[in-house]
């Protein structure tokens, strides 16, 4: 038995590492290739700052760097929100981009750059609020409305045109309120600098790190609200805390990614069928695979159509579109309840 544990936890190890090494293998080629290609060797000099005031080093720097780790941060960010949100609720077809998360994270930023432009760097905290009240407001509905599978995706679906539609009136208002405007209705990295990419950083890494320190407790409660009930556990507020961080860690990546969508559905599924139901395993794989799904999209984004670029947001739709379809069939049109 024991030698049996042993080995499961050295298989996820491994599977853990290999999904490290992707997403450092795709963050790399993110910085190595495009119009001028930058040899790994040059990369690391650069990296370095031994290559300063030189071209590769203003187009690493300045171009690429803020875009690749934004690739990481964001996959790493929505994937383990979307494992926390589908635990949480009991439900695989949640996701930050289903259930309003996203479109909330989005309006607040719109609000906050048409109200206060001048306080850039605390977009991200906005984004969270405006994250957590999209959750919550969807919960709500469904809790009053029957708390069913297909009642929360339609709610999600609800709030989420009506945020969308209160985001096209903030900026038909003020149009410089999102710069950007149409990546950020469908997600891209493309202008990202480091000044916009690390006051989210500070919301998202703690969220991250503070969800993991939990993964006991979100056990405990997928199990159902009665069943922790039983062994001690405030059901109610364990479910509002984990909902608060999941809503951080998207609202922090919606901030300078815009409403990316399908990582935080996808990613948890496919972890969930190869890391397991724990959460523990479950948060790192997803978190690690989020990463690198985001950094291989993007880069496909660049190279798909060269010279011309799509925002990575359309060919995550591209994907996730007909697996939420199949999610959807599986679900046999959402007569299963929770």
């Amino acid at each position: 038995m024991r030698s049996w544990r042993t080995s499961c936890i050295r298989n996820k190890r491994r599977f853990f590492a290999v999904l490290a090494l992707l997403a450092v293998v795709f963050f790399l080629l993110n910085l190595c290739l495009g119009a001028v290609y930058v040899p790994p060797g040059e990369i690391i000099q650069v990296l370095l700052g031994r290559m300063a005031d030189t071209p590769q080093a203003r187009i690493v720097l300045l171009a690429r760097l803020p875009r690749a780790c934004g690739c990481l941060l964001a996959g790493a960010a929505l994937a383990a929100s979307g494992a926390v949100i589908q635990g949480v609720l009991h439900n695989p077809l949640a996701a930050p981009n289903i259930i309003g998360v996203n479109a909330g994270a989005g309006l607040a930023a719109a609000l906050w750059g048409a109200l206060l432009p001048e306080a850039a760097g605390l977009a991200p905290l906005a984004s969270f609020l405006g994250a957590l009240a999209g959750a919550f407001l969807v919960l709500f509905i469904a809790e009053r409305t029957g708390a069913s599978k297909m009642t929360l995706v339609l709610a999600g679906v609800a709030v989420s045109s009506m945020f969308s539609a209160a985001i096209d009136g903030v900026v038909t208002f003020v149009p410089d309120a999102l710069n950007g405007y149409s990546d950020f209705r469908v997600g891209g990295l493309a202008n990202l600098s480091m000044a916009r990419l690390l006051p989210a950083a500070w919301v998202i890494l703690p969220a991250l790190a503070v969800t993991l320190t939990l993964t006991g407790e979100l056990d405990i409660l997928t199990l159902g609200t009665e069943a922790a009930r039983s062994l001690g556990l405030p059901a109610k507020g364990l479910r509002l805390v984990l909902l608060a961080l999941a809503a951080a860690m998207a609202g922090g990546a919606v901030s300078f990614c815009g409403l990316l969508g399908f990582v935080g559905l996808i990613v948890p599924h496919i972890m969930r069928r190869l890391a397991g139901e724990e959460s523990l395993p479950l948060l790192v794989s997803s978190a690690l695979g989020g990463a690198a799904l985001l950094a291989a999209c993007d880069l496909l984004s660049r190279f798909l159509f060269a010279p011309y670029e799509l925002p990575v947001g359309i060919v995550l739709s591209l994907g996730g579109g007909p697996f939420f379809i199949w999610l959807l069939l599986r679900q046999r049109g959402g007569r299963t309840h929770d």
